[in-house]
């Protein structure tokens, strides 16, 4: 009650807080200007006169020792109007509070008067102290500050314990049991990115936030994707699916390390790509350099070798694990998103090679999947290249900033491938298995017939295009596009 000290007299009007308040001690009486202090929980008796003046409206405290005549200068004087206090009939008395520490409060005689004189006190008559001097006493005033402390702190140990527990709490299923080392455990993952501060985001999209981290054992640079999940919807064939894909080896695929359940979340650890993602370098950000044509003619065929590898390649067979993934919850980036994938919610090794064909476009237009503007709304780059194909003036589409530095056949291959794959209908589009022969020359393309209807025009006449909500998620696939982002060393 911002007390000035713990050794103070003070006078409460009203109030908890005190308007004045002195250090407790008295004024010698002999000049009254020579102050002797009191300790108030020293044990020795004491004696106190208030007073009040009706007219002078004055209230006066004075202290001093038991034996001693009443000083002339008082330790506090203050000026209040009680009258418009105590309003009401009151009571005049005594009462004590005490904090931690066990202590008594002993009043031996007392003495009330209004409107005159206070009797004075014959202290001959008034009874001793209790005695202070038994061992028990001693005793409980050692042993009880130690006791309280002992206690304190074993509560306090036991909630950071249980915060601590409630921090890191996790899912864990008898079923993981055998997925053993590809289960990393929170607290190591929270620890790895500094408690997935914001800081350490490195990328964001349909799936949720991307974190690095280091790996607190290891020391190994991690990335970490944090995923909303749903465990009464085929969580434990999706773990699965994981976990096979943990055992997948390619140069040209990231790494999936592990992963962690917790709540409502799911945790996917890859290996960290230092370089960062393609889109940095393809729209300029963080002032990265423009990527060249042959930089990214590359970078193209080895996405390609690590999608032909998924769907065909590996032994495990990951083109029937896609072919049997359906879920309610269609998750991804806008333009990504194969029409017959947003219509049923099935994923199928075609549905990446939509994927995969607009990412041929955004790669040779430098250009974002959706282009969204005041003056023609939402576009889809697929339609915006299909309408200069019809035109005749395709090579118009390649990015600009490449300043005409491309292979003018090797882009448009890789243009009409885009078409090709991104078309209307799974049937036909190509397999990866002839994009590979097409952009490593071993076949010649086909030539490319599209209706002039835009692909989005068409969505919107089926019924396909998803609302702006629903245009941010894409099924958890983890062979799906969306999980691809290239590195441009190596075109992970």
């Amino acid at each position: 009650m911002q007390d000035i000290n713990g050794n103070h007299a003070g006078i409460n009007i009203a109030s908890p807080y005190s308007v004045p308040a002195h250090a407790a001690g008295f004024y010698d009486g002999k000049d009254d200007d020579t102050f002797n202090n009191l300790t108030l929980d020293s044990g020795k008796a004491m004696q106190v006169w208030v007073e009040y003046d009706g007219k002078t409206k004055q209230v006066d405290v004075t202290l001093a020792p038991v034996g001693m005549d009443k000083p002339s200068k008082p330790l506090l004087s203050n000026i209040s109007d009680l009258s418009a206090v105590l309003t009401e009939q009151g009571y005049v008395g005594f009462s004590a509070a005490t904090g931690p520490m066990k202590s008594r409060h002993c009043v031996l005689a007392w003495s009330f008067a209004m409107n005159g004189p206070a009797p004075p006190i014959d202290y001959n008559k008034i009874p001793k102290l209790p005695s202070d001097d038994n061992s028990l006493s001693k005793i409980l005033k050692i042993l009880l500050p130690i006791v309280a402390s002992v206690l304190i702190l074993a509560a306090g140990v036991a909630v950071i314990l249980f915060i601590r527990r409630q921090t890191y709490a996790e899912l864990r299923e008898d079923w993981e049991v055998e997925f053993g080392p590809h289960r990393f455990s929170y607290k190591d993952l929270c620890q790895a990115t500094d408690g997935f501060k914001s800081k350490n985001i490195i990328g964001v999209g349909g799936f949720g936030k991307v974190y690095k981290g280091v790996l607190p054992k290891s020391k190994s640079d991690v990335a970490v994707k944090r995923v909303s999940h749903d465990s009464s919807q085929g969580i434990r064939e999706f773990i699965s699916e994981v976990v096979n894909i943990g055992h997948l080896r390619h140069r040209n695929l990231v790494q999936l390390l592990g992963y962690c359940r917790r709540k409502g979340e799911l945790l996917l650890v890859y290996d960290y790509m230092a370089n960062g993602s393609l889109d940095k370098y393809l729209y300029g950000e963080e002032n990265k350099p423009v990527l060249g044509w042959d930089q990214r003619f590359q970078i193209i065929k080895d996405v390609a070798s690590g999608l032909f590898y998924l769907h065909e390649k590996w032994e495990k067979g990951c083109t029937t694990m896609a072919t049997d993934l359906q879920t309610t919850h269609v998750v991804g980036t806008m333009g990504y998103i194969a029409p017959e994938l947003a219509r049923s919610g099935k994923a199928s090794p075609l549905t990446d090679v939509f994927a995969f064909g607009t990412f041929l476009l955004e790669v040779t237009c430098g250009r974002r999947p959706v282009c969204n503007t005041v003056q023609h709304g939402r576009k889809l780059l697929v339609d915006r290249v299909l309408e200069y194909w019809n035109k005749g003036v395709l090579m118009e589409t390649v990015d600009p900033k490449l300043m005409g530095n491309y292979n003018s056949e090797e882009a448009r291959l890789v243009l009409t491938l885009g078409l090709m794959c991104s078309h209307l209908f799974p049937r036909d589009r190509p397999t990866m298995r002839q994009v590979m022969q097409y952009l490593d020359g071993d076949a010649p393309l086909p030539e490319l017939t599209v209706s002039n209807l835009s692909l989005l025009s068409m969505m919107q006449s089926e019924g396909l295009v998803l609302n702006q909500q629903s245009s941010q998620q894409y099924p958890w696939s983890g062979i799906s596009m969306a999980t691809m982002t290239p590195d441009i060393t190596e075109g992970r």
